[in-house]
């Protein structure tokens, strides 16, 4: 059974809306990408209906796995979280005791994460070093590098 996951109103839509996408215009897409391979002639020598065919494989994957994921998500109400520590959808600024740097994240589901847009995993390891935090702890993070220790120097929303 697959793990729940919570997303915002947002996200969510975002997910649900590629998911239709996928299912209505790449289907068709696939479907005609299919019907001009097979009207190149023989199929048992036709290597563009092979890998268009296996294309719609990869598709079909790819809807089956989001339509778990949506199955599976539920919408995060803000309402109850503590907002005293670091949690999902906590935008928290941290500091390398070491290095003395200073850098921000947003903790978000594992769909969402996007290093380069500042999201990191809430299921990843230096998510999990952050959950439940708060400011002014010291949170210390198993890195490939090492252990790794970041002050939690700000917490918001």
């Amino acid at each position: 059974m697959a793990k729940l996951q919570y997303y915002t109103a947002e996200a969510l839509d975002k997910l649900k809306a590629e998911l239709h996408h996928l299912k209505i215009q790449g289907r068709s897409d696939m479907a005609k990408q299919i019907a001009e391979a097979r009207d190149k002639g023989d199929l048992s020598e036709n290597a563009e209906y092979d890998a268009a065919k296996d294309a719609q494989g990869l598709l079909e994957l790819k809807i089956s796995k989001m339509e778990e994921i949506v199955a599976n998500a539920r919408v995060l109400d803000e309402s109850t979280i503590d907002l005293s520590k670091v949690s999902i959808y906590s935008i928290v600024q941290i500091k390398n005791t070491k290095s003395g740097a200073v850098v921000t994240y947003t903790i978000v589901s594992e769909e969402e994460a996007d290093l380069r847009a500042g999201k990191i995993s809430a299921s990843s390891p230096f998510g999990r070093g952050l959950l439940g935090k708060k400011v002014g702890d010291l949170a210390e993070i198993q890195a490939p590098a090492g252990t790794l220790e970041f002050e939690i120097i700000s917490l918001t929303r």
